[in-house]
């Protein structure tokens, strides 16, 4: 599955009594950190623009991926903003205090499942509202987005981001800003654990599959404007990826879950 936000460090414990630890750290946290003390020094001020992507990628040595990672964060948290057709600049009125969490609260298992307890409520939600409000550019904009989800894991990437580019794409079909901002923010802690859970779903090509249906029943209860079968099926979406990280051994099973089972497709409206 590759949008669930859940793993464990892939090594033995050298004792019961030992925490498994997130890598909370990424160089896209790294460089979001760098630009943040840039606005905050007054090295770069309101209304600046900022380098574009390939520039920043140059400057600081990293790739462009890792630069786009960044700038969203620094979006989610008020201190830059897009302009359409212009570029990014630094945000005029910057929140005075960003919405974050605690790292050291996301450095259990325990603490990150109830993390991706807030994101199955979210996700139901946002696709509800996805089916009641969705243009049919919309909904065309979801299907673009699975599309590339399977060409980035065709030709051998893992789809991350082509997979966040799904459900930022759900989110704005939901007709609700804050959805997509509450999404950002918990990307941001959350995206390396998605990579690490990407890759225990790529050993096993029944799980793979499963999620492509998961990801399709969405989009189809979405165009067929049936919210309370879309809500349904983004919370058995995240339901299954806890068990799928169960079967793997990268969660505990503190609940039981369903089990896979087929999911019966839902009227499709053309989009």
């Amino acid at each position: 599955m590759y949008d669930d936000p859940i793993t464990m460090l892939n090594r033995p414990s050298p004792t019961p009594a030992a925490v498994p630890r997130l890598v909370i750290e990424r160089l896209s946290d790294r460089l979001a950190a760098r630009l943040a003390e840039q606005v905050e020094s007054g090295a770069l001020v309101p209304g600046d623009r900022l380098p574009t992507e390939q520039q920043l990628a140059q400057v600081h040595g990293v790739s462009r991926t890792v630069v786009r990672e960044a700038v969203h964060q620094l979006k989610s948290q008020g201190l830059l903003t897009s302009r359409q057709g212009s570029g990014v600049y630094v945000s005029k009125q910057p929140r005075s205090h960003a919405l974050r969490f605690d790292a050291d609260a996301l450095e259990s298992i325990e603490a990150v499942v109830q993390v991706r307890e807030v994101r199955r409520a979210l996700e139901g939600e946002t696709a509800a509202l996805a089916a009641t409000r969705a243009s049919r550019l919309q909904v065309a904009a979801l299907r673009r987005a699975l599309r590339a989800i399977d060409k980035s894991t065709a030709e051998g990437g893992d789809g991350v981001a082509e997979d966040l580019a799904f459900h930022r794409a759900l989110t704005e079909a939901a007709g609700n800003p804050h959805f997509g901002r509450l999404l950002e923010f918990l990307e941001q802690y959350l995206a390396e654990a998605m990579r690490v859970t990407r890759g225990n779903e790529a050993r096993r090509p029944d799980f793979m599959e499963d999620v492509r249906a998961e990801h399709r029943a969405i989009v189809d209860a979405v165009a067929a404007r049936q919210p309370s079968l879309a809500r349904r099926r983004a919370v058995e979406h995240m339901q299954r990826g806890d068990r799928r990280l169960q079967i793997a051994g990268l969660m505990p099973a503190s609940e039981p879950l369903p089990q896979p089972k087929a999911r019966p497709a839902a009227k499709s409206a053309r989009g």
